[in-house]
Parts: C-alpha cells; structure tokens; sequence
C-alpha cells in the first residue's frame, strides 16, 4: 500500500550535521564578539556547549529542525545587533550596556534551543 506524497516539514531533510556544527560556532563568535564589547569575560565552548552539535545529531528530527530554526533566529538577532554595537564604538559612544542586554537575550535564547535535548 503506497501513502500519499506529503511536503517536507520546515527543515526536513536540509539537516547536515557538519553544517550545524559550523553555524554552531560561528554563532558563538559572533556572540564573544558581544560578550567582549559588554566587558565580560571569554566564555569557552566546552561540556554541553561544545557536546550540543553532536547531541543532537542523535535527536529525532523534529528537535533538529527546531533548534536549526532556533539558530537562525539567533543570528537574525545578534548580527543586526552586532553591527548596531560595532557603530556605537567607532562613534566613541558607550557600547557596554547594549551589549550586555543583547548578550543576556543570546544567552537566554541559546538555553532556550539546548532544552531541547535536555528538558
């Protein structure tokens, strides 16, 4: 018995993981760049930071799906916001308080995406 034909789900079948790892990492550049501008200190990618890629790689796909669109949607929020600081700082203009702000909202949201594979 042949099922109907169905239209992928968001992100089926795009899932790669040495591309998630990639974005994964440049994701946490951007974000030391943020860090650095807030006055906070490096934050190194080890334990579960370094592990997520590789966690999820043995997540059903629907988390893979999710946390890919999860980070997206990060890097649609801090690289606007990166540039914005970087402004800020070649006018001279006091760039610690936004960058910590926008620090806070990438943190939170990327504890928001490894939730998804450990609840």
């Amino acid at each position: 018995m042949r099922t109907a034909a169905r239209d992928p789900e968001p992100g089926e079948g795009a899932w790669s993981p040495a591309s998630f790892t990639d974005q994964w990492h440049h994701l946490h550049a951007e974000a030391a760049q943020v860090a650095r501008l807030a006055q906070l200190s490096p934050e190194p990618i080890v334990g579960p930071l370094a592990q997520f890629p590789s966690e999820l790689n043995r997540a059903p796909q629907w988390q893979r799906a999710l946390a890919q669109q999860g980070v997206e949607d990060i890097e649609a929020m801090i690289r606007p916001g990166l540039a914005a600081l970087e402004i800020v700082t070649q006018r001279k203009g006091a760039a610690t308080a936004p960058a910590l702000a926008l620090w806070r909202e990438f943190y939170n949201a990327r504890r928001a995406i490894m939730a998804i594979t450990h609840p």
